[in-house]
């Protein structure tokens, strides 16, 4: 069997698009469903009788379709959304190619540099910073000082070619061209023009009269990025250092300079570095090079890939839960099939009565059961995709990290695996309505 397959599907396989692929997956899905029908309903017309009977008994047919529902929702979410957040995380760390910081967690690091996670962290200095600028290899580096805020949003040091490497052209205004002009985030509720002081620290712990005469105005808004930048207010880390009385990082002869390079013994220091390098391979040597006792150089992107390796095993959770749970509604669809053919188990004794042949019974039975599989398949589908748009918008405005869900094929592939056995399965309802006593249930 296994020289079968790589003698001679393999290959054709191969030769596939992946939409392909997953269409084919699709299929084969649903085949088995589609050639129980076929065999049951063939040379049959049951279909009067089904509607019939589902007209008649609608309210308890609809209270079915909606367990069925809610169950494929639920399966269809936690697939769904999980593919989301991890798009989402990824997103927000694309800009940040090499991060060089001082030795520690690189996870920490990550979440205070690229995520704007609040954190203590030690500080680079000007030496250090000087190497890494004046390497041979690295197109430009810039400091990313924090742990100020205004009304919740971080306050951020760096300089204007970072601000250009983030969001491009800005959305509307300019960038700071002086000490204490300001670029806000696509959300920061702030109108250009406007004046502002910014508090010493994060969230209820800020202290917002430490900066009282540092007064801010906002000359930029950048372009939406669908990250946590989108609520920073970046200024020159310049600003950032003399508003904590360390000087300007360019000594006393050059008062209002602003932007790089920096004086190494007036450097005041800054938490985190973003390395942009010359050529893709030269981030690997700038991280061996910078990487000892005194600095940590890291891919924003690899930590991120350690976390998504243990969302993977979350996400192998939620689909193994995805699985039980249509495992266990797979179970309760049949029991409740079984108890629905009860109600209408009259009319099918009437129909054996009058010689109506057995097969054609059946048909009817099943043909109903695959009604409301179908339509609750289809319901849920429907309520996963909305309830998924819904979940993604609170997470988005709690992380400020734009989550978006689209329905993909893995959750096609579940509910087409759900819908293909159940309705298979719902033969077994069937059988039982036919093996009922004809007497007692014309007697009711």
């Amino acid at each position: 069997m296994a020289d079968l397959y790589y003698d001679y599907i393999a290959p054709w396989w191969g030769l596939l698009s992946p939409n392909m692929q997953d269409g084919a997956l699709l299929i084969l899905y649903l085949l088995p469903c589609l050639i129980v029908g076929f065999l049951v309903v063939r040379g049959l017309r049951p279909y009067a009788l089904v509607r019939a009977m589902l007209w008649q008994f609608r309210w308890s047919n609809l209270v079915f379709v909606l367990l069925i529902a809610v169950s494929v929702a639920l399966g269809v979410g936690l697939i769904a959304q999980e593919r989301g957040l991890r798009k989402g995380t990824a997103r927000a760390a694309e800009k940040f190619d090499l991060v060089i910081a001082a030795p520690g967690s690189e996870v920490t690091n990550v979440l205070a540099t690229v995520y704007l996670h609040p954190a203590d962290m030690p500080l680079l200095d000007g030496a250090l910073y000087n190497r890494i600028a004046t390497h041979e290899q690295v197109d430009f580096a810039a400091p990313i000082a924090f742990g100020d805020s205004f009304k919740g949003s971080p306050v951020v040091g760096t300089t204007v070619t970072f601000i250009d490497h983030l969001s491009g052209s800005l959305d509307e205004g300019k960038r700071f061209g002086s000490y204490f002009e300001a670029v806000i985030g696509a959300d920061v509720p702030l109108s250009l023009g406007e004046h502002f002081t910014p508090a010493h620290g994060h969230g209820d712990g800020a202290d917002a009269k430490a900066h009282e005469g540092s007064d801010f105005i906002a000359t930029g808004r950048m372009k939406k990025t669908g990250s946590p930048w989108d609520q920073a207010i970046l200024v020159p880390v310049e600003a950032v250092w003399m508003v904590h009385g360390l000087g300007n990082g360019h000594g006393l002869d050059e008062p209002e300079k602003l932007g790089p390079p920096f004086d190494p013994s007036t450097f005041p220091g800054t938490p985190s570095i973003l390395v942009h390098a010359k050529q893709l391979w030269a981030n690997y040597a700038l991280k061996n090079a910078f990487t000892d006792k005194e600095s940590m150089a890291y891919f924003p992107g690899a930590v991120l890939s350690q976390l998504h390796s243990v969302l993977g095993d979350v996400r192998e959770v939620m689909s193994v839960m995805a699985v039980v749970t249509q495992i266990l509604v797979t179970a309760g669809v049949l029991t409740g099939l079984v108890i629905l053919t009860k109600l209408f188990s009259r009319r099918l004794a009437l129909l054996r009565a009058i010689g109506a042949p057995r097969r054609f019974l059946f048909s009817i039975v099943w043909n109903f059961a695959a009604v409301l599989i179908l339509a609750g398949s289809a319901l849920g589908i429907l309520l996963g995709f909305a309830t998924t748009r819904v979940i993604s918008g609170i997470v988005s405005a709690r992380t400020n990290i734009l989550v978006e869900v689209i329905l993909s094929w893995p959750e096609f592939h579940l509910v087409a695996a759900f819908v293909s056995l159940t309705i298979c399965l719902a033969m077994i309802p069937a059988f039982l309505a036919l093996r009922r006593p004809v007497v007692a249930d014309l007697r009711g």
